[in-house]
Formats: structure tokens, C-alpha cells, sequence
């Protein structure tokens, strides 16, 4: 999984990079087999100015799925790259459960339309052989 971080209206430091890699390794580990890349923004709107205004933006790329973006804004940097991070890991294993319960539900709707297609021979003596549920 490939995570490139950006900033902008302030540096980026090593310790903001560490903790935002640590953060989305931790929300997105069920589906690092799953996620092709990890785009992740930081913005400081107001500059220093103060207010809510430090975004954390998370681009996901999911193999076979649309991108899914998670914006977060709050007036700390770090409680916006955890509700994000956490939003991100959410929102992907929704995503992913999807995308596995798809065919599924295919190959069940096959089974029922073959079940419906069976031809009723009329031959009942074939039926009369057929052991009923729970009988002894």
C-alpha cells in the first residue's frame, strides 16, 4: 500500500508523516491487499489565523471500486487525521464487503432461477422414493 502525504499553509514534518502513515496503516490494515494507493492532503485553511480549520483530505483507491475521498476538518491537525484515518478504514471495509458479497448474490440468484427452470416430468412414482425431512 502506497501512502503519499502532502501540506499545505504549513510544513510538513517527519512526526506529522510518521503519525499519519501509523494512523492509516492502522485503519486500513484488513484491506492493504485490497487498496492500490492512499493519497492524503493536509490543509491549514485560516493559516495562522487559528479556528477549525486544519482539513485532513484521504484518497483511497480500491482495486475494482470507485475512489472514495474522506474529508475531515477540526481545529486540531492530529484529531482530524484520526477521525478520517478512522472514517477511511470504515468506509473501505464497507466497500470491500461489497464487492465480496456480490458474487455471491449472482451465483445465488443462478441457483434459485435453475431451481424455478426444473421441468416437472410427471412421473410421481420418483417422488414417492425421496425420504421426507425428519421422518424416521
Amino acid at each position: 500500500m502506497q501512502v503519499a502525504i502532502r501540506s499545505h499553509g504549513f510544513p510538513l514534518t517527519t512526526a506529522i508523516e510518521a503519525y499519519v502513515q501509523r494512523r492509516l496503516r492502522t485503519a486500513l490494515s484488513h484491506a492493504i491487499h485490497h487498496i492500490r494507493a492512499v493519497t492524503v492532503v493536509l490543509l491549514d485553511i485560516n493559516g495562522p489565523r487559528g479556528g477549525r480549520d486544519k482539513v485532513c483530505r484521504v484518497r483511497v483507491t480500491v482495486k475494482d471500486r470507485p475512489v472514495m475521498v474522506i474529508d475531515d476538518t477540526e481545529d486540531n491537525l492530529y484529531l482530524a487525521i484520526d477521525r478520517a484515518a478512522d472514517r477511511a478504514g470504515r468506509a473501505t471495509a464497507r466497500k470491500l464487503a461489497q464487492l465480496l458479497r456480490k458474487p455471491r448474490t449472482m451465483q445465488r440468484r443462478v441457483e434459485a432461477a435453475r431451481q424455478v427452470d426444473v421441468p416437472d416430468t410427471g412421473d410421481d412414482a420418483s417422488a414417492d422414493n425421496v425420504p421426507l425431512k425428519g421422518a424416521r
